[in-house]
């Protein structure tokens, strides 16, 4: 059989003993380097979540400008043709834009148009008649 010499009970224990010294001393160690490495990260990615904050503002900010360049240049426009009809609006080119305005409309708009004595033509009828009709 095999016996257990005291040379390897005393290595045995000084092992354990090193090993739990090592747990001891290594672990708060460990866990504060542990935490350092966890605050970097998290400022890390807070510096980076603030850097695409401000490249979003600037593009913002970029977008508006150029959108009111477009609305000055819109009225621009708009003053011209009002110069070339020497400022006078005539009811037949109203009438004209109102019509050119008609293809910016979708399938769904419904138009009411008046009558003579200022009211407009209902689809009440219509309502009536496929009741009816079915």
């Amino acid at each position: 059989m095999y016996s257990i010499k005291p040379k390897h009970i005393v290595i045995s224990l000084v092992v354990l003993v090193a090993f739990v010294g090592i747990l001891m001393f290594g672990m708060p160690i460990y866990r504060v380097w542990s935490q350092e490495m966890r605050g970097k990260a998290q400022l890390a990615e807070a510096e980076q979540n603030r850097r695409i904050k401000v490249e979003e503002a600037r593009a913002n900010l970029e977008a508006e400008k150029l959108n009111a360049k477009a609305e000055i240049e819109r009225a621009k426009g708009a003053a011209e043709a009002i110069k070339i009809e020497n400022g006078t609006l005539t009811p037949t080119y109203i009438q004209y834009l109102w019509v050119r305005n008609q293809s910016n409309l979708n399938e769904k708009t419904v138009i009411y148009i008046p009558t003579e004595a200022n009211l407009p033509i209902l689809e009440a009828g219509k309502r009536n008649n496929l009741i009816k009709s079915e």
